[in-house]
């Protein structure tokens, strides 16, 4: 039987096999490796030279960031400029940036703070009132969310008028931590030490950067200061930051949960756990779903 002109067209013939289909191959283990390997160099590259997760843990910002936000960190743009990255932009840090940085003298190895650089190198700044004032000139900042009257303290709002006050108040503090041996955890308490032993020598290096009673910024540093000025540990505590501490700038909050006040500020593994169990568990009414994608400022 001759096949008809259908089927001379499909080019099957009754009776024939159909088309061979090539055996499928598995992927080797060398391969596997191989791709996850590049995934991990890929991921590398992103969070050293490009963006970087961050996490908000104290109020020093506030009202720019809240505690619990989750911020991406541009890491590109004010990293220091090198001839072996010449395709990744970058420029130094301006007045008014928001930057993430490792705290230079630091009670806790790696800890990571995020302020604002109020002042570059070469700036004379002061406070008055808690105002900012930079070369001179009073310093609009809506952002900033000053001490009230009856709240204002010499030594930090008007810094660096009062570094005698700066030196009591580190003096009494350290004071009262003579006990930190009995008091569980000790962890906090001994961070509490450092902090203000660190104080004690920055009110004694302070005046080799005073000119006419304005700090000057030396090459290479920037004066950061949290927004919430009445509760941030910054730059009038402990010092200048360092331009290579600087880890980059946020962009914008791409979550944000509602932390309980009475959650404890912990390093630990059970800790850590305990805090994304909670979170699990009120995700959907822990979140402040109008701050998602919300950019940073």
């Amino acid at each position: 039987m001759r096949p008809t002109q259908g089927d001379a067209r499909q080019g099957v013939q009754e009776g024939s096999p159909g088309p061979a289909v090539a055996p499928r191959r598995e992927e080797t283990p060398l391969e596997t490796l191989s791709s996850l390997c590049a995934m991990l160099a890929a991921y590398l590259f992103v969070i050293a030279f490009i963006a970087q997760n961050f996490q908000i843990p104290s109020p020093s910002m506030i009202d720019t960031l809240l505690v619990g936000d989750h911020l991406v960190v541009d890491r590109q743009t004010p990293s220091l400029s090198s001839r072996w990255t010449p395709f990744l932009a970058a420029r130094s840090v301006r007045r008014g940036d928001i930057i993430v940085f490792y705290k230079p003298h630091s009670e806790t190895p790696g800890l990571i703070l995020v302020k604002r650089a109020v002042a570059i190198a070469g700036d004379r700044i002061h406070l008055r009132d808690g105002s900012v004032w930079v070369n001179g000139v009073r310093q609009a900042e809506p952002y900033a969310v000053q001490p009230a009257g009856n709240d204002q303290v010499p030594y930090r709002d008007d810094f660096p008028s009062d570094l005698s006050g700066m030196k009591r108040w580190a003096s009494s503090d350290l004071a009262t931590r003579d006990l930190c041996q009995n008091i569980q955890p000790v962890d906090p308490c001994l961070a509490q030490i450092a902090i203000d032993e660190r104080a004690l020598s920055w009110v004694q290096e302070i005046p080799q950067h005073l000119l006419g009673g304005d700090l000057i910024v030396p090459p290479g540093d920037v004066f950061a200061m949290g927004d919430n000025r009445a509760d941030s540990l910054d730059s009038r505590f402990w010092g200048f930051v360092p331009e290579q501490n600087i880890l980059g700038r946020p962009l914008f909050v791409y979550w944000s949960f509602q932390v309980p006040q009475n959650q404890p500020e912990t390093a630990s593994l059970s800790g850590q756990l305990a805090a994304v169990f909670y979170e699990a568990r009120h995700l959907w009414d822990g979140t402040r779903w109008r701050r998602t994608f919300h950019v940073v400022r």
